[in-house]
């Protein structure tokens, strides 16, 4: 009772979050944060990201912190953090009027034309002393402080302005002052430029450039917005963002078909977002080619041939630059997808029958497989040669990936086990027993701490890595025959799969309940793919079709 009832609720909410939020689609242009654009290896990016590091831990009180920064990078910091405490003093002191301690902190020259400030501060207290109507002490003040300093007038003619004041009704009767606002904005203009004057010769003299106040902020204020803009679901009420540590994503569950790709001449047994951006989605088929799709012009763009059998299996590079492809012809291909061409750029070989399964390593320069011989091999893509592989499987290897350290390899078999591989030794230090029919698929979350499996049991399962046991049991679909129905995890503690009743099943991770059920295909679904920044799911179907799906208002759940 209290599963469906948080089912139900959890719906609700994405009514509600749905019903804030606008599809406007993907962006017809969109700049990729490449290194062309952003070196973080250039010597100068490198000062500037010290440089706005160490002003935020200074803005935020962690002295120490940046102090240390400062000797790590051979900074004179004591120097500049003295200048710094004396600075904030002195424009206290003249916001305050306290004029007692601006000539005392004054003693010290704090800025390059240390005789010009002066001039500039005993003008102003000589300006209060007229606004006051205090003329002894102004012509006093006047004769002391202001005379020797004559020479450093802004105007030729200030200094006889200044003599004229003695005698005049008012400040603004003397034309160098005509527009003169008063005391406390004449202190704050004063203050304004003590700042202005430090920031330019600490740049100066440091030899790097400028740093505008609150650098840091600002930047993560504009990655954040940048991130909302190119999400396809625009709030209509501005979210508030309470994390960094992951981008920005619009969270609504799709309902309704917002695409159908059709031109593979047979099956489809697997679908990939090319990358993280969502705009485009790869699918491998069994008529031997792997085909790319642009979701927001509902294209194909590309055709790739080169297989001379069946694709089982895909991934891709975080940047959506190169595709992997496993294939019945016993051969990894990797494919350059760089500058919208596509190219296969290597062929991996070493299996003996067919490959069921490839995935790319956090590092990108290894994949691992698996196959139809019972082997996992990794690979070395530079190199093009089997760096290790991994035996004790009794039956074919249907699904292989990497943890996210990318120091284990996961792989499931049809001998109905899960094996771990530890990626240095080669040697199985873990294997799950548990399920009562071929495993299918494996999957693990982003924090490696929960590993998903599908299996001809008909059954997805959740398991705690750590502890290597199950925590709850997915069911509602069917799979039980055919190759090979995959299931993974997506954003928002959501799971969503294949099944052989030709419907796409998305659960709920933390009850296990169905949450909804995607009717379009007309034959077995093989596999979904979500991509987390556009809140969109990709499914691939023995009807010869990819759907992607999309939320639609007018269409209600299951």
């Amino acid at each position: 009772m209290f599963s469906s009832l948080f089912c139900v609720c959890l719906l609700n909410i994405n009514d509600s979050l749905a019903a804030y939020s606008q599809d406007v689609g993907l962006h017809s242009t969109h700049i990729r944060p490449t290194e062309d654009i952003f070196n973080a290896n250039d010597p100068r990016i490198k000062e500037d990201i010290i440089g706005i590091i160490m002003q935020y831990l200074q803005d935020e009180g962690y002295h120490t912190a940046q102090a240390v920064l400062y000797d790590e990078t051979n900074v004179k910091w004591k120097e500049r953090e003295e200048r710094t405490v004396e600075a904030k003093r002195l424009k206290k002191a003249i916001l305050d009027g306290d004029w007692q301690e601006v000539e005392k902190l004054c003693t010290k020259p704090l800025v390059k034309h240390h005789r010009s400030f002066l001039y500039s501060i005993y003008k102003l207290q000589y300006l209060e002393y007229i606004e006051r109507r205090e003329m002894q002490k102004a012509f006093t003040f006047l004769n002391k402080r202001l005379k020797p300093l004559e020479h450093l007038q802004t105007n030729p003619n200030e200094f006889k302005d200044l003599c004229y004041l003695l005698t005049a009704k008012s400040i603004h009767e003397a034309a160098s002052f005509k527009n003169w606002e008063g005391v406390m904005a004449a202190r704050e203009s004063l203050a304004e430029q003590l700042q202005n004057t430090l920031d330019f010769e600490t740049a100066d003299r440091a030899g790097n450039r400028y740093i505008p106040p609150d650098r840091l902020l600002t930047m993560l204020r504009q990655s954040v917005a940048y991130q909302i803009e190119f999400s396809r679901y625009h709030p209509k009420i501005a979210p508030a963002v309470n994390s960094l540590l992951e981008n920005y994503t619009s969270f609504v569950i799709p309902n309704a078909v917002g695409t159908t790709f059709q031109g593979h001449q047979s099956n489809i047994k697997c679908v990939e977002f090319l990358g993280e951006e969502g705009r485009h989605v790869v699918s491998g088929s069994s008529d031997n080619t792997l085909r790319i799709w642009d979701t927001q012009t509902q294209e194909c763009l590309e055709t790739m041939e080169g297989h001379r059998s069946r694709l089982w299996g895909l991934s891709s590079t975080v940047g959506g630059d190169y595709i992997a492809s496993a294939s019945g012809d016993a051969t990894v291909k990797i494919w350059s997808v760089k500058n919208g061409k596509a190219s296969c750029s290597t062929t991996l070989e070493g299996h003996a029958g067919d490959v069921y399964s490839v995935c790319y390593h956090p590092s990108e320069n290894h994949v691992v497989t698996g196959g139809y011989d019972k082997s996992v091999r990794l690979y070395d893509i530079n190199t093009g040669t089997v760096v290790k592989t991994f035996m004790g499987h009794q039956l074919a290897v249907t699904k292989t990936i990497f943890n996210p350290l990318g120091n284990l390899v996961i792989s499931g078999s049809k001998d109905n086990t899960i094996k771990f591989w530890d990626i240095v030794s080669g040697l199985c230090i873990r294997t799950i027993s548990s399920h009562l029919g071929e495993v299918t698929s494996v999957d693990i979350n982003s924090s490696g701490t929960m590993l998903l499996s599908s299996s001809k049991d008909n059954s997805n399962r959740l398991w705690d890595v750590r502890m290597v046991i199950p925590i709850r049991k997915l069911k509602g679909h069917q799979n039980t025959s055919k190759n090979f129905i995959r299931a993974r995890f997506a954003d928002n503690n959501l799971i969503v799969g294949g099944s052989e009743d030709s419907n796409v099943y998305i659960w709920d991770q933390a009850t296990g309940e169905v949450l909804q059920k995607l009717r379009g295909h007309s034959g077995v679904v093989y596999e979904a793919a979500w991509n987390a920044k556009q809140s969109m799911l990709a499914s691939c179907s023995d009807d010869q079709t990819v759907k992607v799906w999309l939320y639609d208002e007018d269409v209600s759940y299951i």
